[in-house]
């Protein structure tokens, strides 16, 4: 299984970004292998769909599960007809994120955040 992890940073010792769109670097963490590898987020520096751009670099990925901390209503809605799974962290280690996960201590979302227009 891939995990997407929204970050500031490339490694497992960077914090959870909360946000989605913006965030620096998506981290996947594949569960079988333990392999770790950062991407560059898309959408960072684009001035509008930023959570789009994001949500379809994800989708590209084949990730099957997506941790932030909100997603706005258009990334929510294609991560969602992707059948990717979404779970909500606070800012914290990475490594934290995958153990609070694996646990099951991390609450899914079934619906998005606000919308925030091109902030």
């Amino acid at each position: 299984m891939k995990i997407g992890i929204s970050s500031d940073g490339e490694n497992l010792d960077s914090f959870l970004d909360l946000r989605f769109g913006r965030c620096r670097y998506f981290v996947i963490y594949d569960t079988e292998n333990n392999e770790v590898r950062a991407v560059e987020n898309d959408g960072q520096s684009s001035k509008g769909g930023a959570g789009i751009a994001a949500a379809q670099q994800l989708i590209d990925e084949n990730v099957d599960v997506v941790i932030t901390g909100n997603l706005g209503p258009n990334a929510f809605e294609l991560i969602e007809k992707a059948n990717i799974k979404v779970f909500k962290s606070e800012s914290i280690l990475l490594k934290s994120v995958i153990e609070k996960y694996k646990n099951g201590e991390l609450e899914e979302l079934k619906n998005s955040g606000p919308a925030h227009h091109g902030m």
